[in-house]
Parts: C-alpha cells; structure tokens; sequence
C-alpha cells in the first residue's frame, strides 16, 4: 500500500491523495434514528472567539452576530450501536474500509508492526494503520466490546452525509453547531463557562493530561474516546460538545468567511477543498492544540478519517 496519510494539523490526520471511490448508495429517509433530540427555538447570538484565544490561522475572528432558525440536534455524537443499525440496514462501508486504512494515535495502536504502512514525519505520533475502521478503532487487533455507547470513529465527511441521508438528517452548521455548543452562555469558552477544570478540580470533558505525545497521565479515566453520555450535558441538555471526538460540519471551511458571513442561517461558503469540524478531541492539550473551546474551527479533506473524528446530526 503506496498511500499513507498526510497531515495539515496538529489535531488529526489529513489522508494523502485517493483514488476516486464510487459512492456507495444510500436511500434517502427510512432510517431509524434513536439518539435523543434537543429541540433549540433558534435565536441570536454572537459567533467566534470573544476572549482572544484563537489560533490565527483558524478565522475565529470577527466576532459577528448570527440569527438561526429553530432546529433540533442529537443530544449525544452518534454512538458505535447508532452507525451499526445503519450499517446493518444500508451494508454500507465507509472510505477507510474501502481504502484499506485509517489513523490511529500511536498510544492506542492495537495492530502487527506490517499494519502501519505511514507516519507523517510532522506528526508522528499518527500512524496510518491497515485495517483500522470504524469496527476496529484502534487497529485490526481491537474491535467494539464494550464500547457501543462509545462515538462512531473513523467516519470521514462522505461517510457521515451517507448516514445523514438514511436517517433523513443533516450535518449541523458551524453556526448551529457553535450556537448549540455555548448551552446558552454568551462569550464563553467552553459550554459551561471558563474554567476549564471544575470547582473541585475535576475534568468536565474528555482530554489529554500528561506530557502531549508521550505520557497520558489518564486523569480523566480515558485513553481514547469515553462513553457519549460521560461528563455533564451543557445547558440546552448537550453531551460532550467539546472533547472526545471531532464532529464534522456542513459547511466548506474558509479562515477567512466570517468576514463576509450572512447575519442569518450562514452556512458557509460555496466551494473549497475542505470541510469544517468542531469541537475538539481527546488529544487535545493546551502545549500543542487548544481548539477544545466552543469558537474553535478546525477542517480536513472530506475523505479524512481518524480515530478521533466522528460526529453528530441536525434537523429543521
């Protein structure tokens, strides 16, 4: 296998150039879609990184007022049960399954040395690993005991708008997926306010402690990825917003959109060669990444995967 992932960020893999895959097809509406709504009335608020922590090169900036309409989002990141229901009515398969590969942190591997087949020498602490999907997260070796309530991983762009279609959803916005995120509090940094740690000096999200790559000190509980349902929910009732995985956006990103974005239901721009994600993951650590904050943007290839990347689904 020549192919091995690349990498634009420090917070997940981008894949390497792919042959063009035909699309698995999916029918439209008809599935069943378990995951808890929180049905938000919409409303006016103020979008983008308010306390000067952004990273330059993400666009967080200008602050800017947006309107959105009334919608409703999944309570929880589609969970591993979720994606097998459609995997099981649909026989989907996802990019990384068809290409043969995905990435996975190098502390979580579970695979034979032959299976590594890339290390983006910026990044190495991501390695492209044969056999690594959504089925086996951590490398052919692993596999889904015990982690149904965990989010789907693995999942590129393509593959979320496949279970999107099924389940007659849609990606959430970055407007609609920051707006929900912010649980009602304005300018803050994370869902539940600024602090990152709580009064008792415990973690509120799924992160990394230690030394970033080497050493997870595991104060959280969590090497990877931890049950959608862990921590508290903000305050419109949404779990883990920020941490755990990266959820996939609608909208194309551009660093420069906010500029020139719509005051009312912006759904990014045209065209572009990546799309946006939002949240941050469990390898997030204020050394190298800070993007685990409520303004925070970051965007790969629509085809990426990676086991910190999954996501969740909206509806008008």
């Amino acid at each position: 296998m020549n192919e091995k992932p690349t990498t634009s960020d420090c917070c997940m893999p981008a894949a390497a150039p792919r042959p063009e895959l035909s699309a698995t097809r999916v029918a439209a509406g008809g599935g069943v879609h378990l995951i808890e709504q929180a049905v938000l009335p919409g409303g006016t608020f103020r979008m983008g990184d308010a306390n000067g922590d952004g990273n330059p090169g993400d666009g967080e900036w200008p602050v800017h007022e947006v309107r959105l309409s009334p919608f409703s989002i999944d309570a929880t990141s589609v969970t591993n049960a979720d994606f097998a229901r459609f995997v099981e009515a649909t026989g989907y398969r996802t990019e990384a399954e068809e290409f043969g590969y995905s990435a996975v942190f190098h502390l979580a591997l579970q695979a034979e040395d032959d299976d590594i087949v890339g290390q983006p020498p910026q990044t190495p602490w991501w390695l492209g690993v044969a056999g690594a999907d959504w089925r086996h997260p951590n490398g052919r070796l692993s596999g889904l005991d015990g982690l149904g309530d965990h989010p789907v991983v693995h999942v590129s762009w393509n593959d979320a708008q496949a279970y999107c279609r099924w389940a007659g959803r849609r990606l959430p916005t970055e407007a609609e997926w920051e707006y929900a995120a912010r649980g009602g509090l304005a300018g803050r940094r994370y869902p539940w306010g600024d602090a990152l740690l709580g009064e008792d000096g415990g973690w509120r999200c799924n992160v990394w402690q230690g030394v970033f790559p080497a050493r997870n000190d595991l104060d959280d509980g969590w090497l990877t990825t931890a049950p959608v349902r862990t921590y508290a929910p903000n305050g419109l009732g949404l779990w883990q917003m920020i941490g755990n995985v990266w959820e996939w956006c609608g909208d194309w990103f551009d660093p420069t959109y906010y500029a020139r974005s719509p005051g009312e239901n912006p759904h990014g721009p045209d065209r572009g060669s990546q799309r946006s994600l939002r949240g941050g993951s469990y390898l997030c650590h204020p050394s190298y990444c800070n993007r685990y904050r409520n303004a925070a943007r970051s965007s790969n290839t629509p085809d990426s995967s990676a086991g910190n990347i999954g996501f969740r689904t909206v509806a008008a």
